[in-house]
């Protein structure tokens, strides 16, 4: 509405009107009474840093002081159409495994504390203390231990996920975190991808909307997502700000893929640092795009196996002593 000439105040109260939601809806109107007041619109999204972060508030800002406010929130709005489609596609990469182990653990525990027990009790009853083979013997006393110390093992559950949750939240514990998922097999180089497109991207579309480089960077670094990722953008902007190029931190930091350094020290040699830093996210939402289908018709059938050996061998092991009671009974 902006870039078609609509004034900024009527584009705020027409947006206004349509939100379904009351809490924007809120948000939206409070935005056109600081305009209506006099105030910018960038003073107005930094009263709502729960809604608006430091990413969105500079490129406006920046495109208010340039006089193409219109230009950069369109800028804005596909940044965030593509930050998106690249979290999408990684959460719907882990959601088939995450699903399948929960329905496996699930299945294993009704299967241990309520089937096995009854079949334990025909065995006792039948064979009259005869020895049961290996596999049964062991999913029976597994079944014995789930059910003798259920509490202890839900307790030990929850404290761990609890434990988890506060050394996620410690920088040291953080930092361990985000290093495990930017490297565990597999799924690591996802991870590293998505964090080097959000961070090209971000980077590319702050310059492009005229925000200083020093700026951006700090800007960048609030919004990687990755601590480790944080970490690099810091020593970048340390070093850019003592004079150094973008490129040479870039390389030495040995997170990034040496492509990554190469095309941006092209970028800052013909001066189109802004669209190299785009291409490069480009580059790497495709990776994105190829890994998490790879991924996923790798992991299918993994799972699927997965599911089937863990379920198949309580199965097979209720069964065995069957089989021998059919012996007897011929």
């Amino acid at each position: 509405m902006v870039q078609s000439g609509l004034p900024l105040l009527r584009a705020l109260r027409v947006l206004e009107r349509q939100e379904p939601a009351p809490g924007f809806r809120w948000v939206l109107g409070a935005l056109a009474e600081t305009v209506n007041a006099g105030g910018n619109l960038s003073d107005g999204l930094r009263a709502h840093p729960r809604v608006f972060d430091g990413l969105y508030v500079s490129m406006v800002q920046a495109g208010e002081a340039g006089g193409k406010l219109g230009v950069v929130l369109q800028q804005l709005a596909r940044f965030m159409e593509k930050a998106e489609k690249i979290k999408g596609k990684v959460r719907s990469a882990m959601f088939y495994p995450v699903t399948v182990i929960v329905i496996t653990v699930a299945i294993l525990s009704a299967l241990l504390v309520f089937v096995v027990p009854k079949f334990k009790a025909i065995f006792a009853d039948v064979l009259k203390g005869a020895p049961l083979p290996p596999l049964t013997s062991l999913v029976l006393s597994a079944s014995d231990f789930v059910r003798g110390h259920f509490v202890l093992l839900a307790g030990i559950l929850v404290a761990g996920a609890i434990a988890l949750r506060w050394l996620a939240g410690t920088r040291s514990g953080a930092r361990s975190c985000d290093w495990l998922r930017l490297h565990v097999p597999l799924v690591g180089s996802l991870f590293l991808k998505a964090a080097i497109a959000r961070f090209a991207r971000t980077l590319g579309t702050l310059m492009t909307s005229g925000v200083p480089i020093l700026q951006a960077l700090l800007i960048t670094r609030e919004t990687s997502g990755s601590l480790l990722v944080a970490e690099v953008v810091t020593a970048t902007h340390d070093r850019v700000k003592a004079g150094e190029s973008l490129a040479a931190p870039l390389a030495a930091a040995k997170l990034f893929p040496p492509m990554v350094s190469s095309m941006v020290e092209v970028g800052e040699e013909t001066g189109a640092l802004a669209d190299m830093l785009v291409r490069v996210a480009d580059i790497y939402d495709d990776e994105v795009d190829n890994a998490v289908a790879g991924l996923t018709s790798l992991i299918e059938p993994v799972m699927i196996v997965f599911l089937a050996l863990v379920v198949g061998t309580v199965v097979i092991a209720l069964f065995l002593p069957i089989v021998r009671i059919l012996q007897m009974m011929g």
